[in-house]
């Protein structure tokens, strides 16, 4: 997965997609990922979002890069975290800024 590849889609949407390019089944994944199918089929949907652990393992059985799927699904929580504010964009900037300072400064 390229850092360009497919920003707007949903994270549900491109792991259904691969899914299926891979032609695995929902239950097929559910099982590696240790979930009820119901569940997986609500991630796919974006009415339920996966955990870390789901991101880690979709990355290897879908073969997704496990860093491009992790940006995804931050991004994507981050998002609808902060979407109705008006300072949206101006606070990511100034995040950004804090996760630097903060790496910078940890021991």
């Amino acid at each position: 997965m390229s850092s360009k590849y497919r920003q707007m889609e949903t994270l549900g949407q491109i792991i259904k997609s691969k899914r299926e390019s891979k032609n695995l089944l929902l239950r097929q994944v559910a099982a590696y990922l240790d979930i009820d199918q119901a569940i997986l089929s609500k991630i796919e949907k974006g009415d339920r979002k996966p955990t870390k652990d789901n991101i880690s393992k979709l990355s290897e059985i879908l073969e997704i890069d496990r860093e491009e799927l992790m940006v995804q699904f931050l991004s994507e929580k981050i998002a609808y975290e902060i979407v109705e504010e008006d300072c949206a964009s101006r606070a990511l900037k100034v995040a950004e800024k804090k996760i630097k300072y903060i790496k910078s400064h940890r021991r």
